[in-house]
């Protein structure tokens, strides 16, 4: 299993012991990402975003009167037994007071009453289905759940492009994907979208000519898809292989925003629409220093991910810091008392421990296998 342990300034290696006196001098906050196996875009760009954060963090003088922050990052590859097992090392070996992840729902429904049951705070930056953090009281996250984000996609669609008969794809073998199309199934009917069939198909498929077959003969004017990035570029893929024609737009849940799509799917994607909290292109001082030093420090654009994963760095670096203790109870009442201003904006949480506003939510559209605002 992979194991890195980061500290801003240093190049990562594998399995590094912590020693009493180093101990003395940092604050160590474990993290659970998906860094190998076909999601490993999600977890290297969250890898990435805290990487960042966490170099400004102990550049600005550290936490608790200068103490660094370290950062052990365990690889789940996507595997919730995997999860698990590092959720239980990065505690019970490690005495990390807060875990940054895991990277998808599936693997946050595993670890969460492991984590919660040993009071630890965890706080997942992806993880975007519905039920997350009623999972207990030490379970926060930093992503917009897919029901605040999924309505304002679909109101645009409706409202820009006249769409009003949809075909709906989902696969209905991970909890991510299922509640993902639960949130585009409730806001379609709220918003008086015609349903005119829906149509599963297994995470790992290949073959989705089936169910797009079926689709063709039914003159839709758009496709939503809820899953990860890998097939639903399968499924754009062949949708124009089989002769879907570009006018039938393709409508992405959370999984679809990923810059992979446009390097997999190619012009197939063209179109595509999907909701987000941020945007590359954002116009705003603080998202442009953030864009700006992820380009320098790893010669490519940030995405949404490593964003989120950016301020949740910050946020959690802050919260040890006025909690006055790495001590998980202090950090948490700490956490609800959040009031953050990054390169996703303003940021607070709910009673609840979800994010507070959607009023950053903006829809995007593939172009030349780019994202790009839609105005």
């Amino acid at each position: 299993m992979f194991r890195s342990f980061l500290v801003s300034g240093a190049l990562a290696v594998a399995a590094v012991a912590v020693t009493p006196a180093y101990a003395q001098q940092t604050v160590t906050v474990g993290a659970i990402e998906i860094l190998s196996g076909p999601s490993a875009a999600y977890g290297t760009a969250i890898k990435a975003g805290l990487e960042l954060a966490l170099d400004e963090i102990n550049a600005a003088g550290g936490v608790l009167g200068g103490k660094k922050v370290a950062l052990i990052v365990e690889d789940s590859a996507g595997n919730k037994d995997q999860a698990v097992n590092a959720a239980r090392k990065l505690i019970g070996r490690d005495k990390v007071p807060v875990i940054i992840g895991p990277t998808l729902s599936n693997e946050m429904f595993a670890v969460g009453p492991v984590t919660n049951e040993r009071k630890v705070v965890t706080v997942g930056t992806s993880t975007t289905a519905v039920g997350i953090t009623a999972m207990g009281p030490y379970i926060f996250r930093t992503s917009l759940p897919e029901s605040d984000v999924v309505p304002v996609t679909l109101k645009t669609a409706k409202e820009k492009f006249g769409v009003k008969t949809i075909a709906m794809m989902y696969a209905n073998d991970d909890a991510f994907s299922k509640s993902g199309f639960d949130s585009m199934k409730a806001a379609a009917e709220k918003l008086g979208l015609t349903i005119a069939t829906i149509e599963a198909f297994g995470s790992k498929d290949s073959d989705f000519s089936a169910q797009l077959t079926k689709i063709k003969a039914l003159n839709v004017d758009a496709i939503t898809v809820s899953a990860l990035v890998e097939p639903i570029s399968g499924v754009v893929l062949q949708a124009r292989q089989l002769g879907i024609p570009a006018s039938v737009r393709f409508i992405g849940g959370n999984g679809a925003n990923s810059p992979k799509l446009g390097e997999i799917a190619g012009e197939a994607a063209e179109g595509l629409m999907v909701g987000s909290p941020w945007f590359v292109d954002k116009k705003d001082a603080l998202n442009d220093k953030f864009v700006a030093d992820f380009r320098k420090k790893y010669s490519k654009d940030p995405d949404q991910f490593a964003a989120q994963a950016y301020d949740t760095m910050h946020i959690v670096a802050k919260a040890i810091d006025k909690a006055g203790a790495a001590e998980s109870d202090k950090i948490r009442e700490t956490l609800l008392k959040t009031n953050h201003t990054g390169a996703m904006g303003p940021f607070t949480f709910t009673e609840g421990r979800d994010p507070a506003s959607t009023e950053g939510v903006v829809v995007l559209g593939m172009k030349g296998g780019k994202f790009q605002i839609i105005q």
